[in-house]
């Protein structure tokens, strides 16, 4: 009998093993940039002035909006002088929602300037008296989640397809970016996570935070990862898994998140174009759409970010004396020569600049100044969890992996059931 999966990639939430969590019906939420007026906001009381909200324009500046509302030049050019550290009054975005607070008579003056970086944090200019710039951030409550799944496609499809946060997707393949290679999943791999959305004033979603805990299941092997901080003088989170191994790699398998591989190293490769000669291939593509972020595999200075012949737009990238990188026929750089970038940042994106047949990334490797294949060497690890921290982290982890180990896998749906299903409900 065939089997029928009704939901190719499924998020449920569970609590099978311990007290119901807070839900929240998404449905019923409706997110906007600001919140319906209340009298109280941003520590302010709105009943105290006529208050107008709007959103950055394109063309708008600082200046320009506080002059027509009145506010008196030498203190626009304190703002921009003193404060540019709080407030930058060059890197306001279009977009960007913000209010002014002004007076009740009719001189309708400004008196404070509200501008919201994210639904989250905002920054307060206040001109009366003494000019002050200082930034805040609105109440959010975190609830915890559980989600598992199960693997029919591929993960960028199945994101799509469910309408999930695409952060919680993004965060776990950043947990496994450097085990698991997420261009080859299979179907059947199972997922589990725990992680945290965020909502300001219990109901308008924020986003979430990164992972707690997850577990991948790939090609019938098992693998945990744990959210700990193993440098607190850092302020450094790492992922590791139930032994205390760090999952993360000095470099990431791949320098895009969701790329298939379309052509490996090979320095055999003959070509029917050049009558069968052998043209070595020194570079391993990764085919992805036009647009696609080409992400830094790990720390380095820019030592290149131009344009040249078959390479076509490219950033080469020098990690230590040992290895370098280097990303090929970008659309697009997003870095500059000189630039320190961290693992993960995207420093382009996927393109068809040189000679290239069709939208990818060509990526190459060098060892001590010679290209070699990337996926024949054994990359080094990033700095293990230190010995004195081990007891803790064990004692951290146990409640969190029973925790997932209780999460149970959605219910696959027959054929036959699905049918049963459609004659109830009169679908044929």
């Amino acid at each position: 009998m065939r089997k029928y999966w009704g939901i190719i990639f499924t998020l449920v939430l569970l609590g099978a093993c311990q007290e119901e969590k807070v839900t929240v019906d998404h449905e019923a939420i409706k997110i906007s940039p600001i919140e319906d007026p209340i009298i109280t906001r941003f520590g302010f009381n709105f009943e105290d002035f006529s208050v107008h909200q709007d959103t950055i324009k394109y063309g708008d500046s600082f200046g320009e909006l506080m002059l027509k509302n009145k506010v008196e030049y030498p203190k626009i050019a304190t703002i921009s002088e003193k404060f540019r550290d709080t407030f930058d009054v060059r890197r306001i975005r279009v977009g960007k929602p913000y209010l002014i607070l002004k007076t009740k008579d009719t001189t309708e003056q400004a008196q404070v300037f509200i501008y919201q970086n994210n639904p989250i944090d905002y920054t307060v200019v206040d001109f009366r008296d003494s000019v002050q710039v200082y930034k805040g951030k609105k109440r959010v409550k975190y609830v915890e989640r559980e989600v598992s799944g199960i693997i029919e496609t591929n993960l960028s499809e199945a994101i799509l397809n469910q309408g999930i946060d695409y952060s919680v997707t993004h965060n776990l393949a950043n947990v496994f970016a450097w085990t698991i290679d997420f261009s080859r999943l299979q179907k059947d791999d199972k997922f589990k996570i725990i992680f945290k959305e965020k909502y300001i004033n219990d109901t308008v979603y924020a986003g979430t935070e990164p992972l707690v805990a997850a577990f991948f299941e790939h090609n019938g092997v098992p693998l945990y990862a744990f959210s700990f901080e193993g440098d607190s003088l850092k302020n450094q989170v790492d992922y590791y898994d139930h032994e205390a191994n760090n999952l993360r790699r000095a470099f990431l398998k791949m320098p895009v998140e969701f790329g298939r591989l379309s052509s490996r190293y090979n320095l055999k490769r003959r070509i029917r174009y050049y009558g069968y000669k052998v043209r070595p291939h020194k570079g391993t593509d990764f085919a992805a759409p036009i647009g696609t972020p080409i992400l830094a595999t790990a720390d380095g200075t820019v030592t290149e970010s131009t344009r040249r012949g078959g390479n076509g737009k490219y950033v080469k990238i020098r990690h230590n004396e040992t290895y370098s990188t280097q990303y090929l026929h970008m659309k697009n750089q997003n870095v500059k020569k000189g630039q320190f970038v961290r693992q993960g940042d995207v420093i382009g994106w996927v393109g068809m600049t040189g000679n290239t047949g069709g939208p990818h990334v060509c990526y190459r490797f060098w060892k001590n100044d010679r290209q070699v294949d990337p996926l024949q060497e054994e990359l080094p690890l990033a700095e293990p969890l230190a010995e004195a921290l081990r007891p803790y982290y064990f004692a951290y982890i146990e409640p969190i992996k029973e925790q997932l180990d209780c999460i149970v896998y959605p219910e696959r749906i027959e054929e036959d059931d699905l049918l049963t299903l459609n004659e109830l409900d009169g679908t044929k």
